[in-house]
């Protein structure tokens, strides 16, 4: 490690010696670069994350005077993915950085891919509504680079974390318009009954009765098929014990559609809001009697 590190250190003060030396415009940024990229992967080896990013983001300012724009992101990118290990702040910063200049260059998957994995920080960092901003950012550009798929995966992070922020109907256009995206695709369409149950809980949970029976009805015009499956059925027992405002009916829909399709923690968490304004409804209506 010590040997790593005093290359990195000897290597890095050549560089500076370099950029503040006398030498023709371009040769001087070019061997300075060379130089710094030899020291961050020192940096690197010896584990000194902090010090490889900061290197980096010296090689990705002497791309930038040498007008080398794809390769000035390059840099800024490498700088993150050493200060993910230590400053999450400081890798958004360099993604972010890099994400301008590959737009600028118009190369937009890149840019697409890196507000993903600023994204991803975020939700690591349980920064839910940074999170939002940015998977719907790089949902755009992937959609506008017809990379469907991942545009998809994206705006279902955007659709599960806005039901988590109490933004509903956010979440159900979302899930809507995927659903029906999917249906054109043979490959995509086993998923829409999926989509489709995602976004009638989130019906569910803004606890409008005539809402959640339109959506139905609604549903099963989009899909002839989605009347026949058990998600379906899930949704409309529900709707059933709401609009009974029974408990224990509701209680019991859930159960047995667990026993043999386990709810995940999303659909757990929202169907436990829906059962908890139930409950509350049916104490009102006790008090009143």
């Amino acid at each position: 490690m010590g040997d790593h590190l005093a290359r990195a250190e000897d290597f890095e003060n050549k560089a500076s010696k370099k950029l503040t030396g006398w030498g023709l415009f371009g040769s001087k940024y070019d061997t300075a670069a060379d130089l710094f990229d030899k020291s961050a992967n020192s940096y690197k080896l010896a584990k000194s994350w902090d010090k490889a990013g900061s290197t980096y983001l010296k090689l990705a300012n002497c791309h930038l005077k040498l007008e080398s724009k794809h390769e000035a992101a390059q840099a800024y990118v490498e700088a993150a993915h050493c200060y993910k290990k230590t400053q999450i702040n400081e890798a958004v910063s360099c993604l972010d950085n890099a994400v301008n200049i590959f737009c600028e260059i118009g190369r937009l998957s890149m840019a697409a891919r890196y507000l993903k994995e600023i994204a991803d920080l975020y939700e690591s960092e349980q920064n839910i509504e940074q999170a939002v901003v940015y998977y719907e950012k790089s949902a755009d550009i992937f959609e506008s680079e017809e990379s469907t798929t991942t545009a998809n995966q994206c705006k279902q992070k955007v659709a599960q974390y806005s039901a988590q922020l109490e933004q509903y109907q956010r979440s159900i256009e979302i899930y809507e318009a995927i659903a029906r995206q999917s249906l054109s695709n043979n490959l995509l369409k086993y998923g829409v009954k999926g989509h489709l149950l995602n976004a009638g809980i989130c019906e569910l949970c803004k606890g409008d009765i005539i809402a959640i029976t339109n959506a139905l009805e609604r549903y099963q015009e989009l899909d002839p098929t989605f009347s026949g499956t058990r998600e379906y059925r899930l949704l409309a027992d529900i709707t059933a014990a709401i609009d009974e405002e029974d408990v224990g009916k509701f209680t019991e829909v859930i159960k047995e559609f667990d026993s043999m399709t386990p709810l995940d923690s999303w659909k757990t968490t929202l169907l436990l809001r829906v059962k908890e304004k139930l409950k509350a409804k049916e104490l009102e209506e006790d008090d009143l009697t």
